[in-house]
């Protein structure tokens, strides 16, 4: 089954990506490889989600958080190459988690988004990835994760 079918079945839509916020763009593709700019995580109304891990969001908030970053990686990926059927293989995850300096459970937050691609494009989501903790991101986001993708034409 495909990516596109897969996310049917998970019931997922997708919207339009998130504008970038500054002098950027989403997605830059060279050769077989997509280079996702990092996306923030956005509640089901649109607005962005804000805290910080460790001081007032629990590791499953964070977790549906960068689970919520993965389906705004998923839009990006699908309005850059018109189908996500396309992406050949999930090749590496950058996720860095605003975290308290004691907490350590970025791995557990990131799963979220690991865990999503790996339901949408099965064992070509399995991926390298790094998962870090920041002092803060930007405006505030609880996450923050950036994607590379091999596709194919």
């Amino acid at each position: 089954m495909g990516a596109e079918a897969n996310l049917k079945k998970l019931k997922l839509e997708l919207g339009a990506p998130p504008a970038p916020l500054a002098n950027y763009v989403r997605a830059v593709r060279t050769g077989d490889l997509l280079f996702l700019a990092g996306h923030g995580p956005r509640s089901i109304g649109g607005s962005r989600v804000t805290g910080k891990l460790g001081v007032n969001m629990t590791v499953e908030e964070g977790y549906a958080c960068a689970r919520s970053v993965g389906v705004q990686l998923l839009a990006t990926m699908r309005q850059e190459l018109g189908s996500l059927d396309r992406v050949a293989r999930v090749v590496k995850l950058l996720c860095m988690v605003n975290s308290a300096p004691e907490f350590n459970r970025q791995p557990e937050v990131a799963n979220g988004c690991s865990d999503l691609f790996v339901e949408v494009f099965g064992d070509a989501g399995r991926h390298a990835r790094s998962a870090v903790g920041m002092a803060d991101l930007p405006n505030g986001i609880a996450v923050e994760i950036e994607a590379v993708v091999e596709v194919h034409d």
